[in-house]
């Protein structure tokens, strides 16, 4: 086939990039190979436009095994154990097929897991939709649900947590983000690199067919009419033969015959054959008559591009290929030898008798194109700097935070988490509707915490702050478990960085995220970039996910809730005021006023980190019965979420704050304890330079919020609670025309 310019752009490569692969090769490419380049020079699988600014984040650490490069990262947890995590994106085949697009995002992210050796025991989701507010916004949300709970319930992995935000900016363009951990001893990790020249190279798993097809291509693109035609790149997963898989990729590598292996996930075939080769300076020798297909007549371009799932290739020891097929016979798998490692560094493609494609390794997994785009422009925004000339006075603010506690960010996403089994395995210490989730280490006494935090709306206002408003939330959330935060893994979501102002948000978030998690100590691991998350031109809100794990020893967690009457209230970090101009950025701002402007909440990391020392001394010394961030909402709907057993409190504001933004202003550095023992925590918290006001006491049944010269806030637990839990499912079972 001719290569024309059409063709060329239809594989989304610019005429330059097309210039670079002649080079490379020293000649045309085929029609085979011109895929090949360009679902591997994809934004999706090569970051050509974020890799440059990805090497600004710190990487390494006291407790990092593996960074960066691998499947996942890797961290020690000590007694010769570790823990594999990491989040990945499936945000455009969500939008288009919901259901397979959410559950095969799962899939591959426990791929990941697994194919470092390690057993996954828990996920976590933080999802992004549009309002709830037509049939075909529902049916988004519902299908993704259903995705998620369908693939990590048959697979049997607890999804333990995670978020859910709704914003106009979304309903075109979800964001699906899945975490995934697990564990293994450190002498059981697995690489992917590939070694031993004449070893022989193994396919495992389901069947190719031709789903997925220029998956990774789709993933690296903005949104258009056409974009719904696009359901044959949405791939199909089956859960119950990736739980066949698992066991028997764990079983194979207990053979020791196994010398590395890697999963079929973005640009499937071709990206685990390449990226094996190019990690160990070896070539790999493919014959594609004797991949498995599950249909007839599939061409060497199908077969390459296929995202099939649950997949598996494998590089084994030469003469010990029957003790890896026999593993995978007993779990009814296949298992066929396609290839070999060759000395020359290429990955050679055979179809038919014919080579049809033959290109050196690191062309296409080290060669691809790095942009350093523009980005000296201010990163995009339209919300003005200052606010209303004067923040309207509430009318109601009883009303205020029941309206609140009842909007689809802030209410109960029981719905959505009660469709999880976030209980199988039986290690679940804390779990959706915590703080942090909590998972035990059964073999060890230690547990791992996990919080995923992400603030699309703070970013939009301001990138580099935002990004590290959610690292400190995430490490906060962690520290009122009693875990120290460790490890990081991101997932940056945002719109086309063609664009110079979206540049501009992924370059400030990058910075923000690494100066923040060097600050808090916890290094990225791994991650992923999902770029041109657009539609029909316009763009998400600039969303980085973060995800941090922190180590604790094993033991019943604090919870949120408040446990008894009459026990005390301790602001750890203090009231910190919030001005007009950061008030803007609040939830009371979006919900009540519906408005946005100024910018997000003012971090003081050193203050920051102090209250996260001072949090975890005071679990380690049992002296919080209950406690909780102050995040979304401020101190109103923190104590309204910790009122879910019929515990009340009564609390009293101090300062001339006005009562809207003492209620609701979003400080960081903040959290609610209840205790018996106020003036231990005060004791801990002086010598940490952390302010620890005593605020009040719980209470039977009733939430009061008053300053000293008035009752502000008076509701019955039982009303707050009621509109809690039956928001989201009203607004979902509302009908649409």
């Amino acid at each position: 086939m001719t290569i024309t310019p059409e063709l060329i752009a239809q594989h989304q490569l610019t005429q330059g990039e097309y210039d670079k692969i002649v080079s490379l090769l020293g000649r045309e490419p085929s029609y085979t190979e011109l895929g090949v380049f360009s679902v591997m020079w994809s934004e999706h699988c090569s970051y050509k436009s974020s890799r440059i600014h990805l090497k600004k984040l710190p990487t390494t650490g006291k407790y990092v095994v593996q960074g960066p490069g691998e499947n996942a990262g890797v961290i020690g947890i000590g007694d010769g154990w570790v823990i594999a995590f990491k989040i990945e994106s499936h945000n455009h085949p969500s939008y288009i097929e919901p259901f397979q697009g959410a559950a095969t995002g799962v899939g591959g992210i426990l791929r990941d897991i697994f194919t470092m050796g390690a057993r996954p025991i828990a996920v976590m989701d933080s999802l992004r939709f549009g309002p709830l507010k037509s049939a075909h916004a529902q049916r988004i949300v519902t299908g993704v649900v259903s995705g998620i709970a369908h693939y990590g319930n048959c697979f049997g992995v607890p999804t333990v947590g995670g978020e859910c935000v709704f914003e106009e900016c979304y309903a075109g363009n979800p964001l699906v983000n899945v975490f995934a951990l697990g564990v293994c001893k450190e002498d059981e990790i697995f690489y992917a690199r590939a070694s031993g020249i004449g070893n022989p190279v193994i396919y495992v798993g389901a069947k190719t067919g031709r789903d997925g097809i220029h998956g990774a291509s789709m993933a690296s693109a903005e949104f258009t009419e056409e974009s719904k035609q696009k359901r044959p790149n949405v791939q199909v997963g089956d859960p119950f033969l990736e739980k066949l898989l698992l066991e028997a990729c764990i079983e194979a590598m207990k053979t020791g015959a196994i010398v590395a292996i890697q999963d079929m996930g973005a640009a499937g075939l071709t990206s685990s054959s390449c990226e094996m080769g190019s990690r160990g300076g070896v070539g790999i020798d493919i014959d594609l008559d004797l991949v498995p297909q599950r249909e007839r007549g599939m061409t060497a371009y199908e077969m390459l591009l296929s995202e099939s799932q649950e997949r598996m290739l494998l590089v084994a020891e030469k003469g010990r290929e029957e003790e890896v097929f026999q593993v995978f016979r007993k779990w009814g798998l296949d298992a066929v030898t396609i290839g070999v490692v060759t000395p020359d560094g290429k990955l050679r493609i055979r179809h038919q008798g014919s080579v049809v494609a033959e290109i050196p390794n690191p062309a296409l997994a080290d060669e691809a194109p790095k942009y350093d785009r523009p980005h000296d422009v201010k990163p995009f925004r339209k919300a003005p700097l200052e606010g209303p000339a004067e923040i309207p006075a509430s009318a109601d603010l009883n009303a205020d935070l029941v309206r609140l506690v009842g909007s689809p960010d802030l209410c109960s996403k029981r719905w959505i988490w009660e469709q999880y089994d976030y209980q199988v395995r039986t290690n679940t210490l804390a779990g959706p509707g915590s703080d942090a989730a909590v998972v035990r280490i059964k073999e060890t006494d230690q547990s791992v915490a996990m919080s995923l935090d992400g603030n699309g709306r703070y970013c939009y206002l301001d990138p580099r702050e935002g990004a590290k408003l959610a690292v400190a939330e995430c490490c906060r959330n962690l520290s009122t478990t009693g875990a120290i935060p460790v490890a990081a893994t991101n997932n940056l979501n945002f719109g086309n960085p063609e664009r110079p102002e979206i540049m501009a948000q992924l370059v400030e978030a990058i910075e923000g995220i690494a100066e923040a998690c060097a600050h808090f100590e916890t290094p990225i691991t791994g991650g992923n970039v999902s770029l041109y998350n657009e539609t029909l031109g316009e763009g998400i809100y600039p969303t980085p996910v973060l995800g941090i794990i922190g180590l604790m020893k094993t033991a019943a967690p604090v919870p949120v809730a408040f446990q008894r009457e009459q026990a005390h209230l301790v602001l750890l970090g203090g009231f910190r005021e919030t001005d007009a101009t950061r008030f803007g950025s609040s939830e009371y701002a979006k919900v009540i006023l519906g408005q946005l402007w100024g910018l997000p909440p003012a971090l003081d990391m050193d203050y920051e980190k102090r209250v996260h020392e001072a949090m975890r001394e005071i679990v380690a010394a049992g002296l919080a019965e209950s406690a909780h961030d102050l995040s979304d909402g401020g101190l109103a709907v923190a104590a309204s979420e910790s009122c879910t057993v019929a515990v009340g409190a009564s609390i009293q504001l101090k300062g001339n704050q006005r009562a809207e933004l003492a209620l609701f202003g979003e400080a960081p550095s903040r959290i609610l304890i209840s205790t018996a023992a106020p003036e231990q925590i005060q004791e801990i918290s002086l010598r940490h330079g952390v302010e620890a006001p005593v605020i009040g006491v719980t209470m039977k049944a009733r939430l009061q919020i008053g300053n000293p010269n008035q009752m502000l806030i008076d509701l019955a637990t039982s009303d707050l609670k009621r509109t809690f839990e039956k928001a989201l499912p009203a607004l979902l079972l509302t009908k649409h025309v």
